[in-house]
């Protein structure tokens, strides 16, 4: 268990994937994203092994929730400045946590 303080130091936010491109660079298929998290957080980029359930193009305006107060990881040859949250399907492939209504981009996860 752990308790609310440490959920609280977890910073959530909700961000917009304004590009997306596969990611030839990568040992495992991935999508690098572009994500808008407005002006507080700004633009991010991550690596997302997601190539199964979407492709680049419709994930473009798709809000997405990401941890962004990670420290920036190496994956592959790029630098990935958050982590882009999902939930396993039947064959263990991340679906993405999204909004189910449009929210204000940096909007924080509570």
């Amino acid at each position: 268990m752990i308790s609310f303080e440490d959920f609280e130091k977890i910073d959530i936010r909700v961000g917009t994937v304004i590009e997306s491109q596969l990611n030839h660079k990568s040992n495992k298929p991935s999508t690098t994203l572009i994500i808008d998290f407005g002006k507080e957080i700004g633009i991010k980029k991550s690596s997302a092994q997601v190539n199964d359930n979407y492709n680049p193009e419709e994930l473009i305006g798709v809000q997405v929730a990401a941890v962004v107060n990670f420290p920036p990881k190496q994956i592959g040859k790029m630098i990935s400045e958050v982590l882009v949250l999902g939930f396993p399907d039947d064959n263990n492939n991340p679906i993405l946590v999204t909004s189910t209504k449009r929210v204000n981009n940096g909007g924080k996860l509570f």
